[in-house]
């Protein structure tokens, strides 16, 4: 409870703080205007960046509070967060290897989750809070090396990263897992390892022209890499397979203000053994399914394309023999720039519906293992939260969630939360 409340006051302090700084003459560490909390070191940090050298400290941390239920009394509050301090190099500025480039990552989260911890949310399939998970420890994230051949139409991209990073790919603003990047993972979490998770990794991607590509991967399955104790493994010691993703990512510019966009479809299968859900004799079978990303900006706020009203949705589906999420779909808006007194902030909303395959319920009842509160078939995940761009370097998102069905059960509960994430670049 100490360590909630002392990270609580800290990131109120820093709102209060940086917006505070908006106010005053902007200075070079915490000034408002500046895309690093400690400012750019005397010129040094962008001297280093010129030199090929870009280092980042990030913090992300989320507050959830339960609000409301309909079944539970209790009221808790969870805090998670999650440290990443990473740089990215230019190989060929500072190795003069062309069109070569490099990251490490690593991170640490800390913490604990509302969706673990509150009776209410009691089996939730999705998370109030997004950045807990995999672990809370130190990881290497990234470790990877990518270069550009044939006119940098291809691009080869080989090291240790996770499958999110490059397909499925969707942003992470929203607090609520189900709306908050690659949804595969989330779902087919058992073999497809998103961030922080990392394992050994190639990726192809060819620019057919300038706005579409296609590309496929393969990514060690390795559920060592799981382990708190293995942030740092290395070892290909426990791998039992691959995961083979494919994927066509279009990129057009829509009307007259040339309003950009971005459309995925992609496929993925596993070479790795999972367990047939409705078998009675221990089968094996793999993973395998697809999905389609799609988000688009649809409007320019009084002809400045740089706000304006955007949309997204996501849909995947997976095998009905091996993964209990048969499909996943979210839809949603985002609106930045509303107001000319706060032309960088953004009202965002959001729904997810997750659906449990058929199956599962088959198997629970011939294993006479039905939950009391009855069969499981859909849970619903809602968010809205209006986004404060503090400063360049700080956004505070306060939002609320609404979970319907949590854990899919049809008897199962409806929960409020309430919660704020903040995002910071050191």
């Amino acid at each position: 409870m100490n360590r909630l409340r002392n990270s609580w006051c800290f990131c109120l302090s820093l709102c209060a703080f940086s917006l505070g700084m908006q106010s005053v003459s902007a200075a070079e560490a915490f000034s408002a205007e500046s895309p690093w909390m400690f400012g750019d070191w005397n010129g040094q940090r962008s001297d280093l960046q010129q030199k090929g050298y870009d280092f980042s400290f990030g913090y992300t941390g989320e507050m959830a509070t339960l609000l409301d239920a309909k079944h539970s009394s209790s009221h808790g509050t969870e805090y998670a967060d999650q440290f990443a301090i990473g740089a990215h190099l230019d190989l060929e500025k500072i190795l003069g290897w062309q069109d070569t480039e490099a990251q490490i990552t690593v991170t640490e989260r800390n913490g604990h989750s509302l969706s673990q911890t509150s009776d209410a949310l009691n089996g939730h399939l999705s998370s109030v809070q997004e950045v807990w998970g995999r672990g809370q420890t130190w990881r290497l994230t990234d470790f990877w090396i990518k270069k550009k051949f044939l006119d940098q139409k291809l691009d080869v991209k080989a090291g240790r990263f996770g499958e999110g990073e490059d397909f499925n790919s969707f942003d992470c603003d929203f607090q609520n897992l189900a709306l908050c990047g690659s949804q595969v993972g989330n779902w087919v979490g058992d073999q497809w390892y998103n961030w922080p998770v990392s394992q050994w990794a190639a990726r192809i991607k060819y620019s057919i022209r300038p706005d579409l590509f296609a590309q496929v991967g393969v990514y060690e399955y390795n559920p060592e890499n799981l382990e708190r104790g293995k942030g740092w493994n290395l070892s290909t010691d426990g791998s039992h397979g691959a995961i083979i993703p494919a994927e066509v990512v279009w990129s057009p510019k829509a009307g007259a203000a040339a309003l950009p966009g971005e459309y995925r479809a992609g496929y993925y299968y596993s070479t790795a053994d999972a367990d047939v859900i409705h078998s009675a004799v221990n089968a094996k079978d793999h993973h395998q399914g697809g999905w389609i990303v799609a988000k688009q900006q649809l409007t320019a706020h009084k002809d400045d394309a740089s706000r304006g009203l955007s949309g997204f949705a996501n849909l995947t589906v997976h095998d009905a023999d091996t993964n209990r999420v048969r499909d996943m779909q979210n839809i949603g808006l985002v609106y930045k720039g509303a107001f000319d007194a706060r032309p960088q902030d953004e009202i965002a909303i959001g729904l997810g519906r997750i659906s449990i395959n058929d199956d599962v319920n088959d198997a629970n009842i011939a294993n006479s293992t039905v939950d009391a509160r009855g069969l499981q078939s859909e849970e619903y995940d809602a968010e809205i939260y209006y986004g404060i761009h503090a400063a360049h370097w700080l956004t505070v998102r306060p939002n609320i969630q609404y979970i319907r069905h949590v854990g899919a059960y049809k008897n199962g509960e409806n929960a409020w939360v309430g919660g704020i994430k903040f995002q910071t670049a050191f």
